[in-house]
């Protein structure tokens, strides 16, 4: 059987990183990809020997890389070809997924694009930044004219995969040693450009101190490369965009050089100059220079103006280091100003009676910390509730809600006043603990994916978490909230401290067992879902991996194919939430309503007689209720790698799971969806995640903390087979 894919590791043992690189392949064989080792001098030959279901092909001592791609690929047997150096490792699940989606290509793609991270040997998975871009692509196929800003893509060939029968025809532009000049030149030479915003290659870049340096007049090269490829760019007819990219990545790299390489001042001078004849006899007609201090530098550039470029550059040093040093000093007397004021606060007696709240960084009245605000406000009236919100998103605040914006002066006040701080993630670090002050950290969901120091070993997803910083705000913690016993010990672990653990359940989940059938049809009613029809609620996470939400699913299509009684809601995660939204121009009729910033959430859940999902918390929430839940699964694999997991969803999930599109389609039009088997799965789910909601959740955490009542007077969990969900909207009709 032919391997969609093969992986060809090139290179000499780098610092004897190879070992690694190979490690991590043959830990994930598959038939779906191949492994081809172009092994450069005995050193790297000598440590892919032997390796099961790997093909080893030696080289001699000084072959560059371009003879080692050409020998690696002569041996690849795959459809698809993906270079990896040597130095460099390739994340597990990447070659099944990259192979995965090279099959889904039609015929004319010659390039896939892929997403990478970066390691340094002081941080570990540096996202790169490129994906804005290849989520703006999705998962179209386009010719180079239609999406040149793929060419601003870290030019990388471990980063573009391409069809064999592509390299085999191009292979004079692929196979020289300039890795630069072939990651561009794949691009131009493509009839069709595919993206994946997947992370496929963890790019290693060595300590500049370690590299050999060749002499300076090296640099001119660069010059040498950038009208190479503008010169291919003319033969290939790429149009006047990928020219145009082209044209500004040359300038950029070359006053880059100028600006930032320590080199001898007549090798910068003669680098000016033979820049500046490249920048005039190779500027696009018509073409536009950025305005502002990157304008003057290029017009600088071109004018050959050397003396007056350096002079600019002293100049603009200078004014950026005097800017820098005001700022500074402002900065710093605000800073004084500040906590002299909130020193002076926290001298003064704490107000008994006062509470702080706030939800998701400060977004409004939301979550957990609402749903305590408001039944304090029935069962402790005499608790004066304040709450942090943004200054943008004060005027969504419900009418009268006291307030304050983060960093103004009252806010100083009540925080350092405040008996009680309630939150659903942590207060700044510049907050101090009182030790007659209650903080309460109610969380937001029950934990799948690795939280707190159970990141440390996912460092792109941690995304450099500062740990020592987080422990000590975990330490102002004196009580944690928990909606089961699952989550209580996961929170135990991943925030290790000497807070108490209320198991009292969440309070925000309180309204699904509260809620009427009126209320369902009068959310109904305001979400547009007319009688009769089934609304399923879309709501996938967010992914670390990802820059940018792009749906997962044809919502289209999906809609299409799902019929005309069925309306789709879709929520997509607040972290892409607004104008940058890809739902952002969907209409609020019909039948997919984009509901990203409608709040609360817990009306959606209400609304909606099912509920899809990937590995979003939602599903935790949403099992109280005792509906569908179907898990839409497409990528669990990098998911669970990249950001890591506490348990397997797809042996432990609520219902049914569904891997592709047509899966999900076929739950729903044959009616599996909701069957018994969804039912079981449902059942087991429930027991063990919503172990504790009832919906007297934050009539007890308000009665422990705000009332001072013991933990055995407080109303007990009921029996999760005597409780009463919400009805469903089918009852509610």
């Amino acid at each position: 059987m032919q391997p969609r894919l093969s992986v060809i590791v090139h290179g000499r043992n780098v610092q004897g990183r190879i070992g690694a690189c190979l490690d991590a392949l043959t830990a994930q064989a598959s038939e779906a990809f191949e492994v081809v080792v172009a092994a450069v001098g005995a050193s790297a030959q000598e440590v892919a020997a032997g390796r099961p279901g790997v093909t080893v092909v030696p080289l001699p001592e000084g072959a560059d890389d371009g003879a080692a791609r050409v020998a690696g690929a002569e041996r690849a047997a795959g459809r698809w070809l993906h270079f990896v150096h040597s130095k460099d490792t390739v994340p597990t699940g990447a070659p099944r997924t990259v192979a995965d989606r090279t099959a889904e290509l039609p015929d004319g793609v010659d390039v896939l694009v892929v997403d990478h991270v970066r390691s340094t040997w002081r941080h570990q998975g540096m996202p790169s930044p490129d994906g804005r871009i290849l989520a703006r692509q999705g998962r179209r196929d386009l010719p180079l004219a239609d999406t040149p800003d793929l060419l601003k893509v870290t030019p990388l060939l471990g980063n573009r995969v391409l069809r064999a029968g592509f390299w085999r025809a191009h292979r004079a532009d692929l196979a020289v040693s300039d890795e630069r000049f072939a990651a561009h030149a794949a691009l131009l030479d493509a009839e069709r450009v595919a993206a994946l915003d997947h992370i496929a290659l963890n790019v290693t870049e060595l300590r500049a101190q370690s590299l050999p340096t060749g002499p300076p007049e090296r640099r001119y090269e660069v010059i040498d490369r950038h009208e190479a490829l503008l010169a291919l760019a003319m033969d290939r007819g790429a149009g006047p965009a990928p020219l145009a990219a082209l044209y500004d990545i040359m300038l950029g790299d070359c006053l880059r050089v100028v600006a930032r390489e320590r080199l001898p001042d007549p090798v910068r001078r003669e680098f000016f100059h033979r820049a500046a004849r490249a920048a005039v006899a190779w500027r696009p007609e018509g073409h536009q220079h950025p305005g502002g201090l990157e304008g003057v530098r290029r017009r600088l550039l071109e004018e050959d103006a050397y003396t007056k470029y350096r002079t600019f550059q002293t100049l603009n040093r200078r004014r950026r280091e005097a800017r820098a040093a005001l700022a500074s000093r402002k900065h710093k007397v605000g800073l004084k100003v500040r906590d002299l004021r909130y020193r002076r606060e926290l001298d003064r007696p704490v107000d008994p009676d006062l509470a702080v709240f706030t939800a998701y960084w400060d977004r409004g009245v939301a979550c957990n910390p609402a749903a305590i605000a408001a039944k304090a406000a029935e069962l402790a009236p005499h608790i004066r509730p304040v709450w942090v919100v943004s200054a943008a998103n004060v005027p969504l605040l419900p009418p009268g809600a006291d307030h304050v914006v983060p960093g103004t002066r009252r806010y100083w006040e009540v925080l350092a006043r405040a008996k009680y701080l309630v939150n659903n993630v942590n207060f700044p670090n510049a907050v101090v603990k009182r030790p007659d002050a209650v903080h309460v950290q109610t969380h937001h969901g029950t934990p799948l994916k690795r939280m707190g120091l159970d990141q440390l070993d996912y460092p792109a997803a941690a995304k450099g978490l500062n740990f020592h910083s987080l422990l000590e705000r975990v330490d102002k913690w004196d009580y944690s909230v928990s909606a089961n016993g699952h989550s209580t010990r996961m929170w135990e672990r991943a925030y290790p401290s000497r807070y108490t653990s209320l198991d009292h359940g969440y309070p925000r989940n309180d309204v699904f067992h509260s809620a009427t059938a009126a209320d369902i049809r009068a959310i109904r009613d305001r979400l547009g879902v007319a009688p009769g029809k089934r609304a399923a609620l879309y709501a996938p996470t967010h992914r670390d991996y990802e820059a940018a939400w792009t749906p997962r699913l044809d919502l289209a299509t999906l809609a299409d194919r799902l019929g005309e009684d069925t309306v789709l809601l879709v929520r997509g995660h607040y972290f892409y939430g607004g104008a940058a939204s890809p739902l952002a121009g969907l209409r609020r009729s019909g039948r997919v309503v984009d509901v990203s910033s409608y709040d609360p959430v817990e009306d959606l859940c209400l609304a909606a007689d099912a509920l899809i999902t990937d590995y979003s918390s939602i599903m935790f929430d949403y099992a109280n209720l005792d509906r569908p839940i179907v898990v839409y699964a497409d990528d669990w694999e990098t998911y669970a790698t990249t950001r890591g997991v506490y348990f397997d969803l797809m042996a432990e999930a609520p219902g049914h799971v569904a891997r592709t599109q047509d899966e999900l389609t076929e739950l729903f039009t044959s009616g599996a969806w909701r069957d018994d088997t969804s039912a079981g799965a449902r059942e087991v789910f429930r027991r063990r995640f919503c172990e504790y909601d009832d919906g007297r959740a934050a009539e007890r955490v308000v009665r422990r903390v705000f009332l001072g009542e013991s933990e055995a007077s407080l109303p007990p969990v009921t029996p999760l087979d005597q409780r009463t969900p919400a009805p469903t909207p089918e009852e509610a009709l």
